[in-house]
């Protein structure tokens, strides 16, 4: 297996790993550790924040938990592009009226003074970003958090590099200007290694130069593009991953002069304490899967029960970022430091056990009209896999939309299904297989933290209990994603049981019409049936009689 690389210290030779073992860090950061005088809090008291992202998950979740658990903070200046008919001070109002923020506004009603719009996007040349706002920023901004990209794991190869590889260039470009640059933090993923079964907290030097495949799709065009990125991912299971291994790479190499740190986190789920359990605001990932398992659209899926479901509340990734940026401005690391932010190693949690916890909230929490009872068949083998897609997705999709068309309704579930089965296929790579990550400098900056600290910005998932996380997962999904009334729970288990008596039905229908047209017509069938009966009624007669002595 290749090494992945790492940048040495220029005067020692030693990793950025052992140096941080040792407790090579300067004096003064060293003193402030151990005296606590600069907590968390005081540390970004006056402090002016520039973030990319913001309108995305992970930057709503940042956002909230640096100005409650930070009050002091000077101001957060969050790059937004206008969209649509929204102007970005519009879409700043939007995000700050959702109730990720009602904890937040009751304890601090102006808070919103301190979220300001900057105009820009990062697709486009020096990051859209006017002039006056240039200068705004490089004359104040301390920390910089890079969470803006694409998450789509079948976006073309074209859009992902710009998104994902160009867009951290500008950045380091913007960043080198910074006159009080402190920490830079750049959101990268757990799986940007996963053609690796064992992933390390450095950075992997890539098969390709970043910069080799930003000059050739200047010139390749789409047909060629195609085959072109199917030979590139090798092992990679789509452009996402590759990209964001590029991207780190171009921050090693790109921005060696910068205080730059990597957080790593792994599946991103729904919050787990703050501001509140179970907050989702989007069908990424296990989400999606989730809501279509409850509605009963899911009925099969590829993947392996025993295999590492290695989701991450999202306060913990966010926790891990606020206390690295502050972790990077004071001890000041000689190389790029790698945060790993998974559960698989020290909270073990299987896909079978999800989807049992799942299966059993959606039970006692049904959504509102649901389209078949919950229920799911985990299987690795591809050919039943497939069989079961054309049985319990694709027939009851036609029959469906057959009925919707008679009762003068727009057929839609085919359309559904097609758009559930390309997301199966995207996440099949991730179901089916498992990895184990190092998290040493987690664990160090962990211990970095004085006890009131570690209890605001938490981010150890040992003590995570999964059923009840799952279950507020489920329930969050409702409430937050479907906008779906916990009042109208009586109608959606009514609705539920009238769908089981719907199924009794049709399997007694199955089964009078299977002994009309097999059984009744032939004296062999027959027989062979009244032997298997017979032999079911002496089985229970014998265990009833044993039971009773």
């Amino acid at each position: 297996m290749e090494q992945p690389e790492r940048q040495s210290c220029p005067s020692s030779g030693k990793t950025a790993s052992s140096e941080h073992i040792n407790g090579k860090i300067s004096r003064h950061a060293n003193a402030a550790f151990h005296q606590g005088e600069l907590t968390v809090p005081k540390f970004y008291a006056g402090k002016k924040i520039f973030l990319t992202g913001a309108t995305g998950f992970i930057g709503k979740v940042l956002i909230e938990k640096l100005l409650r658990c930070c009050p002091d903070i000077s101001v957060i200046y969050c790059l937004i592009r206008p969209k649509n008919s929204q102007s970005v001070h519009q879409r700043v109002t939007e995000l700050t009226d959702s109730k990720l923020f009602d904890r937040l506004r009751r304890e601090q009603p102006d808070f919103e003074r301190k979220v300001v719009a900057v105009s820009g996007d990062i697709m486009l040349p020096d990051l859209g970003i006017s002039e006056e706002d240039r200068h705004m920023l490089e004359d104040g901004v301390h920390l910089v958090f890079h969470s803006a990209a694409t998450v789509r794991f079948d976006e073309t190869l074209r859009v992902a590099v710009q998104m994902n590889i160009v867009a951290v260039q500008k950045m380091i470009s913007l960043c080198r200007k910074f006159k009080h640059l402190q920490a830079f933090v750049h959101v990268s993923t757990a799986y940007a290694n996963c053609d690796h079964s064992h992933i390390n907290e450095a950075i992997y030097k890539p098969a390709v130069e970043p910069q080799k495949i930003i000059d050739v799709l200047e010139w390749m065009d789409d047909d060629m593009l195609e085959l072109f990125t199917k030979k590139l991912l090798k092992d990679k299971p789509n452009t996402y991953t590759y990209t964001k291994q590029l991207a780190e790479w171009v921050l090693l190499t790109q921005g060696s002069d910068l205080p730059i740190a990597v957080v790593r986190p792994s599946i991103v789920g729904a919050t787990w304490k703050e501001p509140f359990a179970g907050w989702i605001d989007n069908y990424n990932g296990p989400s999606g899967l989730c809501i279509a398992l409850g509605k009963g659209i899911l009925r099969s899926m590829k993947g392996e029960c025993s295999a590492l479901a290695d989701i991450v509340p999202v306060d913990i990734p966010i926790n891990v970022m606020i206390t690295v940026a502050w972790y990077t401005a004071l001890a000041r690391p000689r190389q790029l430091m790698v945060y790993h932010t998974t559960t698989g190693n020290l909270n073990p949690f299987t896909w079978g056990e999800m989807e049992n916890i799942v299966l059993d909230s959606f039970k006692r929490t049904p959504l509102d009209s649901c389209f078949r009872r919950p229920k799911l068949i985990f299987t690795r083998n591809s050919y039943v896999h497939d069989y079961l897609l054309f049985v319990s997705h694709i027939i009851p999709a036609h029959l469906a939309d057959v009925g919707y068309r008679l009762i003068g309704q727009k057929p839609r579930m085919v359309k559904t299904y097609r758009k559930l089965h390309r997301s199966l296929d995207t996440l099949s790579f991730f179901t089916c297989n498992s990895w184990t990550w190092v998290n040493n400098n987690s664990e160090i900056l962990r211990h970095q933290l004085c006890p009131e600290d570690l209890k605001v910005f938490y981010f150890d998932p040992r003590p995570l209990h999964w059923a009840t996380y799952v279950e507020n997962y489920c329930i969050g999904a409702k409430k937050y994603l479907l906008n779906e009334d916990l009042a109208s729970l009586p109608a959606a288990r009514a609705h539920l049981r009238k769908l089981r008596n719907i199924r009794y039905m049709f399997n007694t229908m199955i089964a009078v019409v299977l002994w009309r047209t097999l059984i009744a017509r032939s004296q062999i069938a027959r027989n062979v049936w009244y032997l298997i009966v017979s032999l079911v009624f002496k089985f229970v007669r014998y265990f009833h009689i044993t039971s009773t002595m």
